[in-house]
């Protein structure tokens, strides 16, 4: 039997909450992640990190995306806490949030309790250098090219103030 394909952290469980050092109200220090079970014939995989409940979750209008990064390796089975551009697995590549910059933006919702989607793609080839490409850039230079998806969903909600 194949294990399946499973992206996890140990900075909170699947649909719990968050950690502050996690968010633009901590740290804003990316989470650890650690994937299992990717396809035999995984060549990389990507990462996009969105928020589809902007920027209501009560009336949301748009998908708010907080990381996206390709061509991780085959052989990563994971990243570290608050890990840094130029401590990402060698080859990987970072895209352009909707913050207009790389890297990792964490959660900020303006108003209510917002869920984090981190998926993880496994990918059947390594994919040419796109720049710096937004979520939907990526998404299609990846198309037909899926063996796999795992997901993680946290939540979080900002603290109230006096």
């Amino acid at each position: 039997m194949v294990a399946p394909f499973v992206l996890t952290s140990v900075a909170f469980a699947a649909g719990a909450e968050i950690p502050t050092v996690h968010t633009c109200e901590g740290r804003d220090a990316s989470p650890a992640l650690a994937w299992s079970g990717a396809p035999g014939a995984t060549k990389s995989f990507a990462l996009i990190v969105d928020d589809p409940d902007a920027p209501d979750p009560a009336a949301p209008q748009m998908t708010w995306v907080h990381w996206v990064c390709y061509n991780v390796p085959a052989d990563a089975h994971g990243l570290p806490e608050a890990v840094t551009a130029a401590a990402l697995p060698k080859g990987t590549l970072h895209g352009t949030n909707d913050w207009k910059r790389t890297g990792y933006g964490g959660p900020c919702p303006p108003i209510g309790r917002h869920r984090y989607y981190f998926k993880l793609y496994a990918l059947d080839v390594a994919l040419a250098d796109l720049g710096r490409p937004t979520k939907a850039q990526l998404e299609v230079a990846m198309a037909g090219h899926v063996l796999g998806r795992a997901t993680v969903m946290g939540t979080y909600q900002k603290r109230k103030r006096n």
